[in-house]
């Protein structure tokens, strides 16, 4: 953080915790999303069973969210596992309501969707924006990472209730959810539609994208998969994350650009 006065006022420079928005970002996103989904098959059918898969990797995510925490800047390796995390434990989430507590697919997809207003509610009041270019404060980031929880819950939700309810299959499923986020990039790119609107909704929606296609690679054929196995499938989506992080490591390539605000602005 820096900071420099023009005439009266002092203004601040701060730098975002989180990464830019680029073609890198949604890449590694959907990539999570997939293992999210296959490796949380993985660890249950290892013996850990739901309810064990559930605490440890609800133990790893907090421990690494208590490091993205104390972090006082932008680093892609720590931001990225926290994200593969929460991916597996925002999956978990809305199997333990299905599988569990035998909450309907439905009554799910509106309490987070709810619960994902609620959350985006409060952090507006709160902070005056929904912008993730400044997530530069504690509060802001918490609110951010609440609202990615549940936008991993909803999206896997709303993904197996789609499922559930056409039974298209894993790939038409996976087409019919990338035309619906290019449909969204097209609005903000082309028509602009409010930036922040259009992010949060590809973000929900990459969930059940990453979900088909991890299904649709690790299921057995008799399924409608290519039977790679969940195993399989996690190794090689976590080897193509690590490699494209370490590149934006080295590079920069995602490096947020800083944020400058009033010293006595809503930053606190």
């Amino acid at each position: 953080m820096t900071s420099t006065r023009t005439g009266a006022q002092s203004v601040r420079t701060w730098a975002s915790k989180v990464p830019e928005v680029t073609l890198f970002f949604w890449v590694i996103k959907v990539l999570s999303t997939t293992v999210g989904e296959t490796f949380a098959d993985l660890l249950a059918g290892l013996g850990l069973g739901l309810g064990g898969t559930t605490v440890v990797m609800t133990v790893l995510f907090l421990a690494a969210l208590a490091a993205q925490f104390r972090a006082r800047r932008y680093v892609p390796a720590l931001y990225w596992l926290t994200v593969v995390l929460v991916s597996v434990v925002g999956t978990l989430l809305t199997d333990n309501l299905t599988d569990v507590f035998g909450v309907p697919l439905v009554v799910s997809t509106v309490v987070f969707a709810v619960a994902l207003a609620a959350t985006f509610w409060a952090w507006y009041a709160k902070e005056g924006t929904l912008s993730i270019h400044s997530i530069v404060t504690g509060r802001r980031e918490a609110f951010y990472w609440l609202a990615i929880l549940f936008t991993f819950a909803l999206g896997t939700a709303v993904g197996d209730l789609v499922g559930e309810k056409l039974g298209l299959g894993y790939w038409p499923t996976a087409l019919i959810v990338a035309v619906l986020i290019a449909a969204v990039a097209v609005s903000h790119l082309v028509f602009r539609a409010n930036a922040v609107l259009t992010f949060w909704i590809a973000y929900v929606l990459t969930r059940p994208l990453g979900a088909s296609l991890g299904d649709g690679l690790s299921q057995p054929r008799a399924d409608g998969g290519l039977g790679l196995g969940t195993t399989v499938t996690s190794l090689v989506f976590l080897v193509v994350i690590l490699a494209v992080v370490s590149y934006l490591a080295v590079s920069k390539r995602d490096r947020p650009r800083p944020v400058e605000d009033e010293a006595a602005g809503g930053l606190r």
